[in-house]
């Protein structure tokens, strides 16, 4: 039986929303996916931000940024946070990963051309750290190299130019 999502409070949907998008979200954003009114998104935004603030000692709040509301881990938990997360990319690997990202997607063999047969630790790093995936081409023995959801997120970019 699935879920009846009509019966969630707008605060619950905004909640979730914030959740599940990662990155700042705007107030038409949320309008587009819950079909409510601004004002009405407004209220529930101030109404869970509240319900965060009182929450003592949660290790989640909700802000307001140029860019939108979000959900992040409070402040005070950043050095657990820069213990969980992957540690900074070196220089190389970080233009490996530039060169994937831009190319989208990418024949591995074509990326070891350009960056060289070193790029194959790197790639073999960002499959781990979850910034690319690697499928098998259809035809041929190289691999498609693509960026991830987690890509987008980590760097908090949308959409590359194309």
């Amino acid at each position: 039986m699935g879920t009846d999502y009509n019966n969630f409070s707008l605060v619950t949907h905004i909640e979730a929303i914030l959740y599940l998008k990662g990155k700042p979200t705007t107030i038409a954003e949320i309008g587009e996916l819950t079909q409510k009114s601004t004002e009405a998104i407004e209220s529930a935004l101030i109404q869970l931000m509240s319900d965060y603030a009182h929450r003592g000692e949660g290790a989640l709040e909700i802000v307001e940024t140029p860019a939108g509301y979000s959900l992040q881990l409070r402040s005070c938990c950043q050095d657990l946070m820069e213990n969980l997360i992957p540690a900074d990319l070196n220089t190389a690997t970080l233009r490996t990963l530039a060169a994937v990202a831009l190319a989208n997607p990418i024949l591995q063999s074509d990326l070891i051309t350009v960056r060289g047969a070193g790029a194959y630790q790197h790639v073999q790093e960002l499959l781990e750290l979850g910034f690319i995936s690697k499928r098998r081409q259809e035809e041929g023995r190289s691999f498609w190299l693509e960026i991830t959801d987690k890509f987008h997120q980590y760097f908090e970019i949308d959409q590359l130019p194309t």
